[in-house]
């Protein structure tokens, strides 16, 4: 008889459900504070995550790809700018760059890590020594860190800020050091389905600057520095005080939960045995697999297959930025073309990644890969 299809729960209810009496809890606490916008949760949450990351400065806000924009105009940057970035990415990082006013450059992923490739980024800065390059945006895809020493090399010779993009790498790692405290700020987004993740939306900025944490401070709200004078010109992107509760349940786990995710893609790693399937390489540091992505040109076929068998999966992503109808043909391409972009669009799989799921569950996955035939 075969075996029945163990459960595959669906991350953000299951994750409810796991921590279900605390977060009620801290609801409730908020319901009855009578206080919903930056008040006393949301101060304790940016404390409790700087400490948790390892930063000295932690500034909520109301969602990633505010936190992208604001981080930019932070450092000055708008009109007449560029910014470089990867194509491979949640098309929120390409859009905060317009949104702050400047001018995308993207440069290809190296195939090994799907992570901006140092080469092409420092062969992209010598080629276009003529534009107004302000900062380059490397982007922790995966929960894989980004390769900083040499990205941070690179930005240093030619003079560019570097703006971590860690919607998917909270906790991650390279030597000791977190993801977000390489560059001169970062960005976070608590989507709910994040390694750290709200019920419903939010985002962060962090620094070690304490300067430019203000700035972030004043311009996410309005430009303020006293209520309702605006000093600078700002924007209206807050935090509320339940999500903060929320998050603050989640981030005291966020290290458990962190190495739970490491000890699932452990099990597709040693007991995944397909000739037609490359697994996520560890190039260097500490990743915290948000996803667990696999690699194969039979992609399609793979995914149908799981479908059959219950199992979900996943493209992250589709179809790389330069090439969506929004951004064709407008958009600055770096040196070398997108080559490796374009390939992983058609090869990534996404499979079941999250604390909450079982071991029976992740094997079953693996079998159903193991017997796959293309």
């Amino acid at each position: 008889m075969q075996a029945s299809t163990p459960e595959f729960p669906f991350q953000p209810i299951a994750e409810y459900r796991a921590y279900k009496d605390e977060i009620d809890a801290a609801i409730q606490r908020v319901l009855e504070s009578g206080c919903y916008i930056l008040g006393e949760e949301v101060a304790a949450f940016e404390n409790e995550f700087a400490v948790a990351i390892g930063v000295a400065h932690a500034v909520s806000v109301a969602n990633g790809t505010d936190a992208l924009v604001l981080a930019m105009r932070a450092l000055g940057i708008g009109a007449g700018d560029t910014v470089i970035t990867v194509s491979h990415t949640a098309v929120a990082t390409v859009a905060a760059v317009e949104l702050a006013g400047a001018k995308p450059l993207l440069v290809d992923i190296a195939r090994a890590t799907s992570t901006l490739d140092p080469l092409k980024l420092e062969a992209t800065l010598l080629e276009n020594s003529r534009r107004k390059i302000k900062a380059i945006i490397p982007v922790h895809l995966y929960g894989q860190p980004a390769d900083m020493p040499a990205i941070l090399g690179i930005a240093q010779r030619h003079g560019c800020k570097i703006i971590e993009d860690c919607a998917q790498s909270h906790g991650a790692g390279i030597a000791g050091k977190t993801t977000g405290t390489f560059g001169d700020i970062a960005a976070f987004s608590f989507y709910p389905t994040k390694n750290l993740g709200a019920i419903g939306d939010g985002g962060a900025v962090i620094t070690n600057d304490a300067a430019t944490a203000q700035r972030v401070c004043e311009l996410r709200q309005y430009g303020w520095k006293s209520r309702y004078i605006s000093d600078i010109s700002g924007m209206n992107s807050r935090l509320d005080e339940l999500q903060a509760a929320i998050l603050r349940v989640k981030c005291r786990r966020l290290h458990a939960d962190n190495t739970r995710r490491r000890q699932l893609a452990a099990i597709y790693s040693e007991r995944i045995q397909h000739p037609r399937i490359t697994l996520p390489p560890i190039q260097s540091g500490t990743p915290v697999f948000h996803q667990y992505v696999i690699r194969t040109p039979a992609r399609d076929s793979l995914m149908a297959w799981l479908k059959s068998a219950g199992i979900p999966t996943a493209i992250h992503y589709p179809q790389p930025v330069h090439s969506q109808p929004a951004y064709l043909a407008r958009i600055a391409i770096g040196h070398g073309g997108l080559v490796e972009s374009e390939r992983a669009c058609r090869e990534v799989l996404s499979l079941p990644m999250h604390p909450q799921l079982s071991d029976e569950a992740v094997l079953f996955a693996v079998q159903r890969i193991n017997d796959w035939q293309p």
